[in-house]
């Protein structure tokens, strides 16, 4: 494993929200970072957050001549963007059938037809702006995972034919091993690219149109007038919050998100012995999760004799991993051994991290108004499509700033209200309330002294619950282990040293600090006794 690319010496979330560095931050990709906003200043639009969903809406807000001042608190991609696996697919986490009973078939045939658009609006984006990020156009192939039945690939196929997308319905899975005799889907016209560079090509285009990012600036106390940010007030018409979970809001949105990690490895493979090409399985139908977690493959450069075999999966509730007896960092030794399963001809592990996606109640992405606001847009609820609904973000709150029609704006609104899904709303209320259990159970960190150098963990001291963490210098840091969003008890995340929130999946350093909302404030420092 390249373990000098494994950990980044800035683990305050400045270059990316967690220990493990994915496979985009290679030794010749600088952290794309720009001066820190250090006065007050005023503009048309504000937009919070420098991942794909941040980065779009500037770019193309200042195209259409808008003033636009983009705000990240660490640096161009360092939040879920930076830790994605960048497949470009119209194929959705929730299948096609399944949105197709839950709202109606003109709503699927405008989902379809909006990650298609996506997919092409990058394509053109790249072409035009010649932003070398390897893209690719690539097939992908949808398989049945084991613990699903052939009626799935036959009523998705189906599905996807109506819904108007070019699919086909093969007698293999092209390039998989162990699937003998299995049908798949091939999804045509679909997309990759190496996300950070792409990032970097739209941040020097948003700039070419006069727009100004400023990095290591956070992003508080967000009204209909702007924000403070840095200390310094930045005055806004319109604010757009892209920062993968809304931070602007208390409660609303957070009863229609819910917050899973998910898992991937980079492994090198010999150029030539796989196509580029992205695949999925359907998703595991006996997981407690009502998300079905399943596997994504695609394949990336590397150097000139090999590539990288980028596999996703393992998901589950974040801070919850101990529900089903695998700790987080354990999920990579069962995504190899799926992988290599899979993919015989791979070799040594590259690189490993996690990601964290939010799941909408009903399988589509919120983009658009925050509920009870006229001038306060949010993206958020992308599931495992991020960079089409990233995407369609930009294009979707563009048209709403500018007055303009959309024909995808009513089925993203974040304001609707969607009645077929009280089966799953409750099950994950459940999961939430549950939480709260935490409050009465024992620690998992008898005493401080039981810390070992690079560990954490949660423990009682009188009345409080404390976060803990002995680092690689034997020095104590300590914490509230109480969430300041909610009040959910925050759990111990060893893979990517963080203390994590299960109620809504905001995360903290092992110093206290957030690097994922909702949460937007840091843990109450603590003092305790090293002994």
């Amino acid at each position: 494993m390249n373990t000098s690319n494994q950990t980044s010496t800035h683990e305050d979330g400045t270059i990316t929200s967690g220990k493990n560095l994915s496979c985009w931050f290679t030794s010749n990709i600088e952290p794309l970072s720009f001066e820190k906003l250090n006065e007050n200043i005023d503009t048309d639009v504000l937009v919070i957050g420098g991942g794909i969903s941040g980065l779009t809406t500037a770019y193309c807000l200042a195209k259409e001549g808008k003033k636009v001042v983009l705000v990240e608190d660490g640096c161009i991609g360092s939040g879920e963007t930076g830790r994605t696996t960048a497949h470009l697919s119209c194929a959705l986490d929730e299948h096609y059938f399944e949105i197709e009973k839950t709202f109606n078939t003109a709503t699927m045939q405008l989902a379809a037809d909006s990650h298609m658009a996506a997919i092409n609006w990058i394509a053109n984006t790249v072409k035009h702006h010649e932003i070398a990020c390897h893209y690719k156009k690539v097939n992908g192939y949808l398989f049945l995972h084991p613990s699903d039945i052939q009626e799935t690939l036959d009523k998705e196929y189906e599905a996807t034919i109506r819904a108007g997308l070019t699919t086909e319905l093969l007698q293999s899975v092209p390039s998989v091993a162990g699937e003998e005799g299995q049908l798949s889907i091939k999804f045509s016209n679909q997309g990759q690219f190496h996300i950070l560079l792409y990032l970097k090509g739209l941040a020097d285009a948003f700039i070419k149109f006069g727009g100004k990012i400023y990095t290591q600036t956070k992003a508080e106390d967000i009204t209909d007038k702007g924000a403070k940010a840095n200390g310094f007030t930045v005055k806004a018409n319109h604010i757009v919050v892209a920062t993968n979970t809304p931070i602007n809001d208390w409660v609303t949105m957070h009863t229609k998100l819910w917050p899973y990690r998910t898992y991937a490895i980079a492994v090198k493979v010999a150029k030539g012995k796989l196509p580029y090409a992205l695949w999925w399985d359907t998703g595991d139908q006996d997981s407690k999760w009502i998300t079905k977690p399943y596997h994504y493959v695609r394949l990336e450069a590397f150097d000139e004799n090999y590539d990288l075999l980028i596999a996703g999966g393992e998901d589950h509730r974040t801070g919850q991993a101990d529900d089903e007896d695998i700790k987080e960092e354990d999920r990579y030794a069962n995504l190899e051994k799926w992988t290599r399963k899979h993919f015989p001809d791979i070799e040594t592990i590259e690189y490993k991290w996690s990601g964290q996606v939010m799941e909408p109640i009903d399988s589509l992405a919120y983009i658009g108004k925050n509920p009870g606001d006229d001038n306060i847009y949010i993206i958020t609820g992308d599931s495992g499509n991020g960079m089409t609904h990233g995407t369609l973000g930009g294009i979707i709150i563009t048209d709403l700033i500018n007055g303009r029609k959309n024909p995808w704006t009513e089925i993203y609104s974040p304001s609707r209200i969607t009645l077929n899904t009280t089966g799953d709303y409750l099950s994950e209320v459940g999961n939430m309330v549950a939480q709260f259990v935490d409050w009465f159970t024992p620690e998992n960190v008898k005493e401080v002294s039981d810390l070992k150098l690079g560990e954490g963990g949660i423990i009682v001291s009188g009345m409080k619950k404390i976060a803990v963490y002995r680092d690689e210098h034997n020095k104590l840091h300590s914490s509230s282990a109480v969430c300041p969003h909610l009040g959910g008890i925050l759990q111990w995340n060893a893979d990517e040293k963080t203390f994590d929130c299960p109620l809504h999946g905001s995360r903290f350093t092992t110093d206290g600090k957030v690097i994922n909302g909702p949460a937007s404030t840091n843990l109450e420092k603590q003092t305790i006794t090293d002994s």
